[in-house]
């Protein structure tokens, strides 16, 4: 693949890196979106995250949930209630403390995770296969600076248990391509 020209004002122009970020970021919401084609008539964008909340973070309060997403307890409420109603979440009472219910995936909504998920896997790293290994380690080292830029958290690394805080899990990835494979060949 060649390489293309520095923008004019080099890599310190922060007018040119903003339209590199928007271009990719443009990809990045159609790789999220075409992957999600498969389920659009039942699951949006938002409410997908809150699936992969509930798959990487199990059984979870209402109120957990809407902190985890930044969203008023109103507003996850609906949105649970959407997801329960289209047969990929549901309520349970909390076997500790009766007096709390939690919210949690159905088989279906596990099986809409790996499967969303794997496609966005597959688009993003047949792009990524595009590219030549030092423009991956060049990409790696910017996304990167742009994430803790940001303040947002890194992936965690594949040996690590514990969820990202934004609901993604290393090895949910692995384990969803794996399922995935598994129904296809079935």
């Amino acid at each position: 693949m060649p390489e293309r020209e520095m923008p004019v004002g080099g890599t310190d122009d922060v007018d040119a890196v903003t339209r590199a970020v928007l271009a990719a970021s443009r990809l990045l919401v159609a790789v999220s979106a075409r992957s999600l084609a498969e389920v659009e008539e039942r699951v949006t964008l938002p409410q997908f995250r809150m699936l992969m909340v509930l798959s990487t973070r199990g059984a979870t309060k209402l109120v957990a949930l809407a902190d985890h997403l930044q969203v008023a307890p109103s507003t996850a409420m609906r949105m649970v209630d959407r997801l329960i109603a289209a047969g990929l979440a549901d309520r349970q009472t909390n076997p500790h403390n009766r007096r709390e219910t939690l919210l949690r995936l159905t088989d279906e909504g596990r099986h809409t995770v790996a499967n969303v998920s794997a496609r966005r896997r597959a688009e993003i790293t047949a792009i990524v296969e595009r590219l030549a290994p030092h423009q991956r380690a060049a990409l790696v080292e910017a996304l990167t600076a742009f994430s803790e830029a940001g303040g947002e958290p890194l992936a965690p690394a594949p040996d690590d248990p514990q969820p990202h805080p934004l609901g993604w899990a290393a090895d949910v990835t692995a384990d969803i391509t794996a399922d995935v494979t598994a129904a296809d060949g079935a």
